[in-house]
């Protein structure tokens, strides 16, 4: 699911109308949200020329005075529309993704400019945010920073940026950090003004959902503001994820055992950093293959006992448990808390917190800490020069090359080193070079055991834990 929202800054001019074209082509855009359109109607023609002929049902908001003005548009052949609902400072949809069924709110917003209008704002915001049971996405021009770091210059009121956050907070929503910007909006004086007044927030459910949900900064020059590109980025499914061992692994029954049948079987020759890497290689083969068979039996096993779970405590409402369901019940308990367990270590591995000790239940806070942190890391262009480079086809050929031609075999040189001229360079003696070459293992396994626990795992996917 893709989409754009965008404060305008006015609609008359055709550059604006062939930019929203192009996107939608390019990007194949499921929803438009624009805000201070100034205009109260838009003709049909207007609106297949923005969203390029494709089946959209749009709601138009007339302005206030002289500013303002919404645009708001769905694709109907990816969504259905259950409600359309119009307040003083923001569209609502409720639509319903025919691909899955899933229900959730799209609400573009515009917040006012002037001072005396933002308590009404954010109070609009909270009424139609809280009584919602259904995941929301709400974007828009927010005409409110949340911090000093959202603008260039020290002139910053802790009033407003204090309310929004703790409406944010209320709500129980995340912000998608904003990729390719620091800002969203800047002014046209001789020294500028750079401030981050667009943004995106989505509430916990949606981002459960969306875990790779993404905001992107795109170009501001046709406009005082910056677009932003909504991607909920969706992995393909030719996508094979980097091997990574799980510490809930570890105290798992059998598996030491399985580690040490696996490395033992696992015969070649060569030195013994050769043997080794032939060794882990062939482990973390494995492990991959035993960990995609285990995932699905271990959730298989989860909703089987919490299915059973639920029947023993309906049955428990009307009638009292025999000895023996009680003991069942019992055991059943204590293997959901492994499984449980297990989980929260993955996704506490994954999220790299340190402030939370191993036994609290924070399972969810860990998962979205951790989407949080894989948005952080993705890119999305490469400048090279003059040329921009995008793409994920194209930014990976482009990574690879160069670091092909950086780390590859070096060019051609006439120039040579004679190894044989040693009379101005110090020597080691005999005795000096046995000392130096003889085996240091301990000293290995000393500098091993004393690297810090959580830590990002080596290339070959093996954190300190595993050793």
């Amino acid at each position: 699911m893709k989409g754009v929202f965008w404060n305008c800054n006015g609609f008359a001019d055709c550059k604006k109308y062939r930019f929203l074209n192009e996107l939608t082509k390019e990007k194949n855009l499921d929803f438009i949200a624009l805000s201070e359109t100034g205009r109260a109607n838009f003709p049909q023609s207007t609106l297949n020329n923005i969203c390029a002929g494709r089946d959209y049902l749009w709601h138009c908001m007339a302005p206030r005075g002289r500013s303002g003005g919404m645009l708001l548009g769905i694709n109907l052949l990816n969504f259905d529309i259950g409600e359309i609902e119009e307040g003083d400072f923001f569209v609502r949809f409720k639509i319903r993704r025919r691909e899955d069924d899933f229900k959730f709110n799209l609400i573009s917003v515009y917040g006012p400019a002037q001072v005396e209008h933002k308590s009404l704002f954010l109070s609009e915001i909270v009424n139609v945010c809280s009584k919602e049971a259904l995941p929301i996405i709400i974007g828009g021009d927010f005409n409110i920073i949340r911090r000093p770091q959202e603008k260039n210059n020290a002139n910053f009121n802790n009033r407003w940026p204090f309310l929004f956050n703790a409406v944010i907070d209320s709500l129980n929503f995340r912000e998608i950090e904003m990729s390719g910007r620091n800002f969203t909006w800047a002014n046209n004086l001789p020294i500028q003004t750079f401030e981050r007044l667009d943004r995106v927030l989505v509430c916990t459910d949606f981002e459960s959902k969306f875990p790779h949900t993404t905001v992107q900064a795109l170009t501001r020059e046709i406009s005082d503001h910056t677009p932003l590109l909504f991607s909920t980025n969706n992995p393909s499914s030719n996508y094979q994820p980097q091997f990574k061992l799980e510490l809930g692994w570890l105290p798992r029954e059998g598996f030491c055992e399985m580690v040490k049948d696996v490395w033992q079987s696992t015969i070649v020759s060569g030195s013994p950093i050769e043997r080794w890497q032939a060794k882990i290689s062939r482990l973390r083969q494995y492990l991959r293959g035993w960990a995609r068979n285990v995932s699905g039996v271990y959730k298989k096993e989860k909703e089987t006992i919490l299915n059973k779970l639920d029947a023993l405590d309906k049955k428990a409402e009307i009638m009292l448990l025999t000895q023996q369901e009680v003991d069942l019940k019992h055991v059943l308990n204590e293997r959901l808390s492994e499984l449980l367990r297990e989980e929260e270590i993955k996704w506490y591995q994954r999220a790299k917190l340190k402030h939370l000790l191993e036994g609290d239940v924070n399972t969810k806070y860990y998962h979205l800490k951790a989407n949080g942190r894989h948005r952080k890391t993705r890119i999305f262009q490469l400048e090279d020069g003059v040329n921009l480079i995008t793409g994920d086809a194209q930014l990976k050929a482009h990574i690879t090359g160069y670091y092909k031609n950086l780390f590859g075999p070096p060019e051609i040189t006439p120039i040579e080193v004679d190894e044989t001229q040693t009379g101005d360079i110090p020597q080691v003696s005999e005795l000096e070079n046995e000392f130096l070459t003889q085996p240091f293992l301990e000293e290995v396994r000393v500098a091993i055991f004393q690297m810090e626990h959580n830590k990002a795992p080596s290339p070959n996917g093996f954190p300190p834990e595993f050793y």
